[in-house]
């Protein structure tokens, strides 16, 4: 039976599991899909090795930059995003060639061929796309991690100038202390990549002047898990447009499928 799987620590908040295992249940599909908790992108090459079924994985928080180091190749968007949330596994026939008949320079005979991709940006596009009204001109992105990359190759791709938030002061972007009502009023669009507000510790959301917003403001977080975050219901109380990031797993998920079965 084929397998696939996910990457990351911890994985508690993920909801890709159930939803490749109902696909596959949906479809016919003779394969099943797991959860690799690791602790270390280390531990890498070793599931692979325990692994000899695995065609593909997802990877999330905190690996999607570090798992590059072991990848063969890399897709033009997941180089321009400098992320990868998708990898596919080529195994090598017996003889150590590939089913196409050829040997990668510098592979050894039976090791697996691993590219990289970003489905991020697919699910992010798609799903923002319809709410975007013609007063969304900028955005607010919280945080710097590797989901927060394809989000901003995204809103370049929509036409939106857009500028970090961190809690670590940097040249070309604001803290959280340099969010002002005025600069609100400019900023229309915020998307939250970060992980504050994500189930168990649902108490928490990013520290911005809530009461400043206006129903002209769209709040997009990328957490899923509550369906509801904090950062959502603080939005929406102003009359914000809010949109947590459900559609955006279902949509880059479906994407990594079709990256896992041969799409390049």
């Amino acid at each position: 039976m084929k397998q696939y799987g996910l990457i990351g620590h911890p994985l508690a908040h993920s909801f890709s599991r159930q939803f490749f295992t109902e696909k596959f249940a949906r479809e016919g599909v003779d394969a099943k899909y797991l959860n690799f908790d690791i602790e270390s992108i280390a531990q890498l090459p070793q599931l692979l090795e325990e692994h000899p079924d695995l065609q593909g994985f997802n990877v999330t928080i905190p690996y999607k930059q570090q798992v590059m180091q072991y990848l063969d190749e890399l897709s033009d968007e997941a180089r321009e995003i400098g992320a990868v949330n998708v990898v596919r596994v080529t195994r090598q026939l017996p003889n150590g060639q590939l089913p196409n008949g050829q040997l990668p320079n510098g592979q050894l005979p039976n090791c697996p061929i691993l590219k990289g991709f970003n489905s991020d940006i697919i699910g992010f596009m798609d799903s923002i796309r319809p709410l975007l009204q013609p007063h969304h001109r900028r955005a607010l992105v919280l945080g710097t991690g590797g989901a927060s990359k394809a989000v901003c190759v995204g809103l370049n791709r929509l036409g939106l100038e857009w500028r970090y938030v961190s809690r670590t002061p940097r040249d070309g972007q604001f803290t959280y202390a340099d969010i002002t009502p005025n600069m609100l009023a400019d900023y229309t669009v915020i998307v939250n990549c970060s992980p504050l507000g994500m189930s168990p510790r649902t108490d928490s959301c990013p520290e911005l002047p809530y009461r400043s917003l206006t129903p002209q403001h769209l709040l997009y977080d990328l957490v899923y898990n509550p369906e509801q975050t904090l950062f959502m219901r603080q939005g929406r109380r102003q009359g914000a447009t809010v949109k947590n990031g459900l559609e955006m797993l279902h949509l880059q998920a479906l994407a990594s499928w079709e990256f896992w079965n041969g799409k390049d």
